[in-house]
């Protein structure tokens, strides 16, 4: 359960770089998202991981 939860944390961070790496057409056989972990902790950690960067930008406030 709680690895399910952290491979998702971990590919949530990931997947915007990867996103863009993908674009461009690097590294497209790593997927963004691992179907074969698809549990709903891995779903929660992957929301999680792939929300905080924007999440941080929108809670930065001087």
């Amino acid at each position: 359960m709680i690895e399910n939860l952290l491979f998702g944390l971990l590919n949530g961070l990931t997947a915007w770089p990867l996103l863009l790496l993908h674009i461009f057409g690097v590294f497209t056989q790593y997927p963004i998202f691992d179907v074969a972990r698809n549990t709903g902790w891995y779903q929660f950690g992957f929301l999680i991981g792939a929300g905080s960067p924007l999440l941080g930008f929108l809670g930065k406030r001087n």
